[in-house]
């Protein structure tokens, strides 16, 4: 535990101040970040980075992470849309399976195009967040925090049904109850300092699908590791494991806020 509140702190020392700052440095720092949840994922797969199928597919990341105030300069420039230029790297990575006689397979182009997806599309809403106001970063990583927080104290205090326990032995149904409670209790706080919606009945409402959303989204990242045999994504924060173990849940609730459009 005292390992894990220290490289939190740390952490935090860190992402905090580029938040606040935004802008290009934000940009930089969320593609980075973005990099690294790439490179634990397609390990998992066994699929190296630096290879000809993990470069692509790292292009594939750099292209959907572009921010919308980007898409103008880069379509003058190259004369295509991100779209167009997203099923350019799936061609390549399907015809690099000849090219190397299944060596690298069907199955493995379809991990890397559905990994870029997963990390990118995640990632993507982060930057355009940020771009909308840092009061909605705040909002979807405190909504995030409270409902892990809330899961775990309930859970551990009063969890007896387990909630899904082939993928994630320790959680409960309690405690998934709890952790919505608690992000609805931190959201009306929020909106009484800050209106993020026009009514609380929308706020409650929203927060309500983005804690259980989450909660799904962290599901999906520990039924990957079971998958995969893994017991955490990476180990670049000890006693929190890699990018993909902390952003598991932001990946599934950034692109579910603009889809409902709350946030922007």
């Amino acid at each position: 535990m005292k390992q894990r509140i220290i490289t939190a702190i740390i952490a935090l020392a860190f992402f905090v101040p580029i938040v606040l700052l935004g802008g290009l440095p934000f940009t930089l720092a969320v593609y980075i970040m973005a990099t690294i949840g790439l490179f634990e994922l397609l390990r998992m797969r066994e699929i190296r980075l630096f290879s000809v199928e993990g470069v692509l597919t790292w292009i594939a990341l750099v292209i959907l992470l572009m921010p919308v105030t980007w898409n103008d300069a880069v379509y003058s420039k190259l004369g295509y849309t991100k779209i167009e230029m997203s099923f350019a790297i799936i061609l390549i990575l399907l015809i690099y399976t000849v090219i190397v006689k299944n060596r690298y397979t069907f199955d493995h182009a379809a991990f890397s195009v559905l990994a870029a997806l997963y990390v990118g599309i995640g990632f993507y809403y982060l930057i355009e967040t940020r771009l909308a106001g840092i009061e909605y970063v705040i909002y979807a990583l405190m909504v995030i925090w409270m409902t892990d927080s809330g899961a775990y104290f309930v859970g551990r205090k009063i969890g007896k049904r387990k909630l899904w326990p082939e993928i994630s032995p320790n959680k409960t149904v309690e405690g998934f109850i709890g952790g919505i409670l608690s992000a609805v209790v931190f959201a009306c706080i929020f909106q009484y300092f800050y209106a993020l919606s026009s009514t609380y009945i929308i706020l409650v409402g929203v927060t309500v699908v983005a804690s259980i959303v989450g909660q799904l989204g962290d599901l999906v990242e520990s039924a990957l590791k079971r998958h995969y045999a893994v017991k955490d994504s990476g180990k670049l924060l000890p006693g929190h494991g890699g990018i993909l173990d902390r952003f598991d849940s932001l990946l599934f609730v950034l692109p579910l806020l603009h889809f409902l459009h709350f946030v922007g």
